[in-house]
């Protein structure tokens, strides 16, 4: 089952015949599809005309429609987007008709603008499971009963943690779910802590081992942390050992010898500054602020 959003857009009659390949190859089993908010059916979209392998079926109707399986003795109950939004629920009131041992719903929505899904009024429904599309991470709603496969693979940067599709059994009326990890790659968003000891090189050298621990075949956002030598800067084009950092954020910030720069401005607003803020730990709020007050402070003097 595909609960919408086989395509990020609208299809060319090239993708569907791509696609309708790899259905083909598929010997034993039967393929539900629906359009969803960003592949919806166009007055013009090839979705409307084209034929499909006998074992494939798509959904054309904005209204809920059952597929009827005989030979795997399943109904499956779906619709189609006509637009890319559609606030109506064409699940609601739409209750399981028990016509074969098995009856699956499948939603593509879950948000004000697309479909809104509310647990308890689907569950009520009485079908066997609930198949659930739009949101591109996995995520169960009901154990067993209502799940999101989420995305086979990540969409973008921010679309981290594992990939895959929801596998199940349905025997006797009961479901049985599992995900089942299937991405060849993730998006991982890490944060690497420097000190104020560390160079370049050794900050390199730690970013280069986290990502092997992590898994080379990863594309990663690094944000660096923590407190660095003032006279260092790190350059972060540097250490993409790999190729496959797509951003980085340097959020350190400069460790000052406090007590030496008070000694040095006892008579003037930069030591009493750090009076004011001196003796906490590195971690409070407090020790923050004296460092980015200590730095803007500095900054002025120098310009």
């Amino acid at each position: 089952m595909i609960a919408g959003d086989l395509f990020h857009r609208q299809p060319l009659l090239r993708e569907l015949r791509e696609v309708n390949d790899l259905f083909a190859g598929l010997i034993k089993t039967q393929v539900v599809l629906c359009a969803g908010n960003h592949d919806y059916l166009k007055k013009n979209s090839y979705y409307l005309t084209f034929a499909w392998e006998k074992h494939v079926h798509m959904i054309l109707d904005t209204e809920l429609k059952m597929v009827d399986l005989p030979e795997i003795e399943t109904a499956v109950y779906g619709f189609s987007y006509g637009s890319k939004e559609m606030t109506e629920k064409p699940y609601a009131g739409k209750i399981a008709k028990g016509q074969r041992p098995a009856e699956i719903l499948m939603i593509h929505g879950g948000d004000g603008s697309h479909v809104p899904v509310k647990k308890e009024e689907v569950s009520k429904l009485g079908y066997d499971y609930t198949a659930l599309g739009h949101i591109h991470k996995p995520q169960s709603i009901i154990p067993g009963k209502m799940a999101y496969c989420g995305a086979l693979e990540p969409i973008d940067k921010n679309d981290t943690g594992s990939h895959g599709y929801i596998y199940g059994e349905i025997v006797d009326k009961r479901c049985r779910v599992k995900f089942v990890p299937a991405a060849v790659r993730e998006y991982i968003h890490m944060e690497v802590q420097v000190t104020a000891d560390m160079s370049g090189s050794m900050l390199k050298q730690k970013i280069k081992k986290a990502v092997e621990e992590n898994g080379t075949e990863n594309i990663y956002k690094i944000v660096i942390t923590g407190y660095r030598s003032p006279d260092v800067l790190f350059d972060v084009q540097a250490m993409d050992v790999y190729g496959n950092i797509i951003e980085f954020v340097d959020d350190t910030k400069p460790s000052y010898d406090f007590e030496k720069i008070k000694r040095h401005n006892k008579d003037n607003i930069l030591g009493k500054f750090i009076e004011q803020l001196e003796g906490y730990g590195e971690g409070t709020a407090q020790y923050r602020a004296m460092c980015e007050g200590v730095q803007a402070l500095m900054e002025t003097r120098r310009d």
